[in-house]
């Protein structure tokens, strides 16, 4: 592994981090997952749930790194399920927000941030486009005269994910404090944070 460290160039790797960080500073799912669960359940949800994600985003390198990934991308009913599951799963945590007590300052003391680390998990290993962007982008900068491919991927997708979870924590962060700002008795936090959620979902679906 250490080989292939050192045998990729410095501008071949630099290239590489500078797209990554494009792509990761780039709102989407995760950054928009982060800041709903920041929003609604303090800053340290919103971290734990930026965690979550990058868990999540290892599990996409690891099916790279297998090959599973371009199984699953050649198969369009696989890639349309875990779509949907997807999408009902963002639905089903709306729902819990929508419903909970408009005095959510209890609530947020006694939520865990492990509940929200797991929730950012499941919804990143449920959306389908990590899978064929590990697909397009990793293959770019991996050189077979340096090794093993798999390794190649396991060490690009892990600086990757490494990379993108520090972004989207601190957009979880950042909505978490601004949450705080507005008023953490305030019910329509809850409110929002399902809109959030319910627009992810219907995102995920038309995409």
């Amino acid at each position: 592994m250490w080989d292939i460290i050192t045998g990729i160039g410095p501008g071949n790797f630099l290239a590489f981090v500078g797209g990554g960080l494009l792509v990761n500073l780039t709102p989407g799912q995760d950054i928009f997952f982060a800041s709903a669960s920041g929003i609604q359940g303090g800053p340290r949800c919103g971290v734990m749930a930026g965690l979550g994600v990058g868990a999540g985003a290892l599990w996409h390198v690891a099916l790279s790194a297998l090959g599973l990934s371009a199984l699953i991308a050649a198969n369009p009913e696989a890639l349309a399920a875990i779509k949907y599951a997807g999408a009902a799963y963002l639905l089903y945590i709306a729902w819990q927000s929508w419903s909970a007590p408009r005095d959510i300052s209890a609530g947020i003391a006694q939520r865990s941030g492990w509940a929200a680390f797991r929730k950012g998990a499941l919804t990143n290993m449920l959306n389908p486009k990590p899978i064929l962007f590990m697909l397009a982008f990793l293959p770019q900068f991996v050189d077979p005269a340096l090794g093993p491919v798999w390794m190649q991927i396991v060490f690009l997708g892990t600086v990757f994910g490494i990379t993108g979870t520090l972004i989207t924590a601190g957009f979880g962060y950042l909505a978490g404090r601004a949450g705080h700002a507005i008023g953490v008795r305030l019910g329509l936090l809850n409110k929002v944070a399902a809109v959030l959620f319910a627009g992810l979902a219907a995102r995920l679906l038309t995409e």
